[in-house]
């Protein structure tokens, strides 16, 4: 990866991304093509940041890609018991994402507080060898990764909004969601490998997770930058340039000045009652809700590729594989949506993405089956991750305030997940009382119904897009 010193002019203006620039060109080049600012796709900062996700998804899916397997059918825990574990995996740390985004925000050390997060996540990989067959252990350690999930996410996403000019969120987020989605790829193969190469043994996948993961460390530590308070702010506008050109020359100079100073004061005033007032803002609020109803109607994907390998009756060999056709449909269809999302609107596309995991559900155990079955379910479920994953957070970017903008996106990603935990466990709960066939049915329906809620909720009152 080229990484270039700050204080370098950006000269290639036909490359395909700025490797080390934190924030990506707005406009051509005087007397140059305008067409070249769609050329520069992200940011040099999404880029980093995307390969330090893509790593740390290689990481993770090593580990998610057996579990369910391990638990339910190897240690034969019930519906009910791995909708728990399950739910804890997202939701059980969802409290923190909001203590890291305001600690970012805070004290403006938004990568510090991701590294922190990626760094706890890593360490929790080698708890996994201690935790053995006892279900309870395995449950605490995936709390302690989530806690470094539920502390780096905001911040990173921060980083990526703030890295970003408005009208190019949707491609950045799509940029870094599709870089995340190759790890997600690529984890299960590698997990398969390891297996393969050590016996079948568990442990070498563990030590090898954790080492992948501190790979990511150090890519986040020498490559990941935030931007500096003296740069200008990505959400100006453009007449507030035109405003200062009658001013003279010493007026120009106090105004660039005064321009970039508050950025950095603003910091300062971040207390835990302004992060408390979000939600006295009707958008924030509405969006808020909204994320909520959002994560009621999501399962775990392991429960997806437990019914699907309970009703084709897959080999255990090939269950890891169905996270792989998952990932491989979002890494093909995150950039196309998220840029699609900036030009048709990002909650038309949010709301495109449940609809697909509506049909996802229904295909379950609808007519269609065998190959047919896998190919349309996984594909409608990677379709869901990549029109909702990062478009979300890329509705959420422009509505939320710049100096709380990270605590902003831990409120809607913490609502998300806290209703997700309450999602495993009652589609748990359901699984247990009616069976895999009812349960998925009324999961079905619930994306109906949430949907339309969403819609609702969302264009009642204010221009969210």
């Amino acid at each position: 990866m080229a990484h270039r010193c700050p204080q370098e002019p950006q000269e290639r203006e036909t490359t395909g991304v700025y490797l080390s620039t934190v924030t990506s060109p707005v406009t051509a080049p005087p007397g140059g093509d305008p067409r070249r600012r769609r050329i520069a796709l992200v940011s040099g900062n999404v880029v980093a940041l995307g390969t330090v996700s893509l790593i740390t998804d290689v990481s993770a899916e090593m580990v998610t890609a057996v579990l369910p397997l391990y638990l339910v059918l190897g240690l034969h825990v019930s519906p009910l018991a791995y909708g728990v574990v399950d739910g804890v995996y997202t939701g059980a740390t969802a409290v923190l994402r909001l203590a890291g985004g305001f600690v970012a925000d805070r004290f403006r050390s938004r990568k510090l507080v991701a590294g922190f997060g990626y760094t706890l996540s890593a360490v929790a990989k080698l708890g996994l060898l201690l935790a053995g067959r006892s279900v309870p252990a395995i449950g605490a350690v995936i709390a302690v990764d989530r806690l470094g999930k539920g502390v780096r996410t905001a911040p990173r996403d921060a980083l990526i909004t703030e890295s970003t000019p408005p009208e190019a969120l949707g491609r950045a987020f799509g940029v870094h969601r599709t870089m995340d989605s190759i790890g997600a790829f690529l984890g299960p193969l590698v997990a398969l490998a390891v297996l393969a190469a050590a016996g079948e043994s568990y442990d070498a996948v563990f030590v090898t997770s954790f080492c992948i993961a501190a790979l990511a460390v150090v890519v986040l530590a020498l490559f990941v930058r935030e931007r500096p308070a003296a740069a200008p702010e990505p959400l100006a506008a453009p007449e507030s340039a035109a405003a200062l050109e009658p001013a003279t020359a010493p007026a120009s100079a106090a105004t660039s000045e005064s321009a970039t100073a508050p950025e950095q004061p603003a910091a300062d005033k971040v207390l835990l009652k302004a992060a408390f007032g979000l939600l006295r803002d009707a958008p924030v609020r509405r969006l808020a809700a909204a994320s909520c109803l959002l994560g009621l109607a999501t399962i775990g994907d392991g429960f997806v590729y437990l019914m699907l390998q309970r009703r084709e009756e897959l080999s255990l060999v090939w269950f890891p594989m169905l996270a792989v056709g998952t990932s491989l449909a979002y890494l093909l269809l995150a950039v196309p949506l998220g840029i699609l999302a900036d030009r048709i609107g990002r909650l038309p596309v949010v709301l495109g993405g449940y609809t697909a995991l509506g049909l996802a559900y229904l295909l379950l155990f609808g007519p269609v089956g065998g190959w047919p079955l896998l190919v349309l379910t996984l594909a409608l479920h990677g379709l869901f991750y990549a029109a909702t994953d990062g478009v979300l957070i890329a509705l959420a970017g422009p509505v939320l305030p710049a100096r709380l903008r990270t605590t902003g996106i831990a409120v809607v990603q913490t609502g998300q997940a806290l209703a997700y935990l309450v999602s495993s466990v009652l589609f748990g709960l359901a699984w247990q009382a009616w069976g895999p066939q009812t349960a998925s049915r009324a999961a079905a329906a619930g994306v109906a119904v949430v949907v339309v809620a969403t819609l609702l909720l969302l264009r009642k009152r204010g221009p969210v897009r």
